[in-house]
């Protein structure tokens, strides 16, 4: 599970359970609903934006344009590819001047149903988390006063601005870009099988994922990927029973002990979104694990103390593929025209004094 790291906690259940083929899809669902919401039919309301149409167009033209960044190379696609499930598929991912930062890049889609974002939770919500990835040396290496230039060196962008921001004496500012960025991500939602079982469908879960989704429950998987996201909703240690090696879990990167500096968040991590997750490889914050599987085995040393059995790992991976859900249509916009104004790319480091 990728991103995935984290979790799995607690609910550490000794009773043996016979997972049979003919598992009663109304009872099991039932069981789900306690845990797990499926996926709504509308853009969800996001606190303190109100979402239109207007701020959708402009922020998806912000989440493609590459002039966002200091190098005009990359976008906030380039790490969070929509191709490829929202995320790079990388390690960890390539930014500014080509340097490698330091943690797995997550998905963006349904990204907002998380508590808060990134793998530290440092951020509260999309917007904020929008303005991060733009600032970081490692990343777009920009500026707030340099993102702005560009954008009213544009006349296009500027009328954009005054759409999506109408009451707005000056629309064009760093705060509106993040809230038209978090506008078009909302929309970024991806409907699964597992959505269709939950509302109803006994035919929507294989048998293997029904009886995936059982063990899933019945290990204690769920109590810390739970709610609409499977998963994303808390912050739990990596290595809760057992801490895995610095292969899997880098000594140097403590997770949420840098936001709080409060001892008991060392190794703390928010419990990674799983929707999707057959299509995030690498997983966890680290990005050291490719396989599906050995990520789930992982899970259940670390997390719940328990060597999975082979067949177990299976089911489960059946249930998590039903996580892989339909991606919106996205058509890749039409980018405002640059003038003579626009600040030129700069793709040199500038080192931190």
């Amino acid at each position: 599970m990728k991103k995935l790291m984290t979790s799995v906690a607690a609910c550490l259940l000794l009773a043996t359970t016979a997972y049979a083929a003919d598992l009663n899809p109304a009872e099991l669902r039932q069981q789900a609903q306690e845990l797990f919401k499926p996926l709504p039919s509308t853009v969800p309301a996001v606190k303190g934006n109100k979402i239109t149409a207007e701020k959708i167009a402009l922020g998806k033209a912000l989440f493609f344009d590459p002039r966002m960044s200091a190098s005009g190379v990359f976008s906030c696609n380039s790490c969070h590819n929509l191709a490829t499930g929202g995320d790079d598929n990388l390690e960890t991912s390539i930014g500014h001047g080509w340097q490698k930062g330091p943690r797995n890049s997550p998905t963006v889609f349904n990204a907002v149903f998380n508590i808060a974002q990134f793998w530290d939770g440092r951020a509260e919500d999309l917007k904020a988390q929008a303005k991060g990835p733009v600032q970081a040396g490692v990343e777009m290496a920009n500026t707030p006063g340099q993102v702005v230039a560009t954008l009213k060196s544009m006349p296009r962008y500027v009328e954009w601005f005054k759409a999506a921001f109408p009451g707005d004496a000056d629309p064009v500012t760093f705060d509106n870009f993040a809230m038209a960025i978090e506008a078009f991500e909302a929309t970024l939602i991806t409907p699964a099988p597992f959505d269709s079982f939950l509302n109803g469908d006994d035919d929507a879960l294989t048998a293997e994922a029904r009886q995936g989704l059982q063990l899933f429950m019945d290990k204690g998987c769920a109590s810390c990927h739970a709610g609409i996201n499977v998963g994303g909703e808390g912050y739990y240690p990596f290595g809760l029973i057992e801490k895995p090696g610095a292969d899997v879990l880098p000594e140097n990167d403590k997770g949420r002990f840098a936001v709080t500096n409060t001892a008991d968040d060392s190794y703390v991590f928010r419990a990674a979104p799983l929707r999707n997750i057959a299509l995030t490889a690498p997983y966890f914050h680290s990005g050291k694990v490719w396989g599906l599987k050995q990520a789930v085995a992982i899970m259940g040393t670390a997390q719940l103390g328990e060597k999975l059995e082979g067949n177990d790992v299976d089911l489960i991976v059946a249930f998590l593929e039903s996580l892989t859900g339909r991606a919106p249509d996205v058509t890749y916009p039409v980018l405002p025209a640059e003038t003579a104004t626009t600040p030129k790319p700069a793709s040199q480091i500038i080192p931190v004094k």
